[in-house]
């Protein structure tokens, strides 16, 4: 892997999806890009920006932004992939809701989401 798909030292650009949070949306999961730490939502959240991110800027590994899970995709190949430890935090606060942000998600955020 080159220095352009990870960068070890990136830390996360925040504690949840970077588009969501501007925009007033909510996501499911949250990924955050190994080679720069962007932070976007999973692809059953509405928005789908992680995925928006890889296309956008050809970034194709992630890493699962939750709790208990260090597991990588690359989007290039279509699967799980490994990688190295990631600059801290690994993971969105404990304290954070799923699905959120917390005040963000509808009632029926389930009939919302991609499956």
């Amino acid at each position: 892997m080159t220095e352009a798909t990870i960068n070890p030292e990136a830390p996360p650009s925040g504690t949840g999806c970077a588009e969501c949070l501007e925009d007033g949306g909510w996501w499911v999961h949250l990924r955050r890009c190994a080679a720069c730490g962007h932070v976007g939502c999973c692809d059953s959240s509405p928005s789908q920006h992680a995925t928006a991110h890889y296309r956008q800027t050809g970034h194709p590994l992630v890493q699962s932004f939750e709790p208990g899970e260090d597991w990588f995709w690359d989007y290039g190949a279509q699967e799980m992939t490994d990688g190295p430890e990631l600059a801290p935090p690994g993971a969105r606060p404990d304290d954070q809701p799923v699905p959120g942000p917390a005040g963000a998600v509808p009632q029926d955020w389930r009939d919302r989401i991609h499956r």
